[in-house]
């Protein structure tokens, strides 16, 4: 069964604040949701027409599995906490295998 990813593309953090209540609530949606973590900031050398900025991404076991977390209450309200603190590209991707 193919995995499913987030995969999360930061532009700019306005609010860093916002971003740390986010990544505490974001927890409670993503470890209960089967979700494991395996990117989180650190190093980032972007090419082409990509963004040297913060990069997250978290590995689900199927794609069903990271759209249910994304939509489950605990993580709606890590995105109530994050609010406009951020800009950033989130996706939800299907694995290959």
């Amino acid at each position: 069964m193919p995995k499913g990813c987030w995969v999360s593309v930061y532009r700019t953090i306005s609010e860093p604040e916002k971003l740390a209540a986010d990544n505490k609530l974001a927890r409670l949606a993503v470890e209960p949701g089967g979700g494991r973590t395996i990117v989180r900031g650190g190093r980032v050398v972007a090419h082409d027409a990509g963004i040297a900025e913060r990069t997250v991404l978290v590995e689900f076991d199927s794609f069903e599995q990271a759209a249910a977390a994304r939509e489950s209450a605990a993580y709606q309200q890590a995105l109530v906490a994050l609010s406009d603190g951020v800009e950033r590209d989130f996706r939800i991707v299907e694995g290959i295998g």
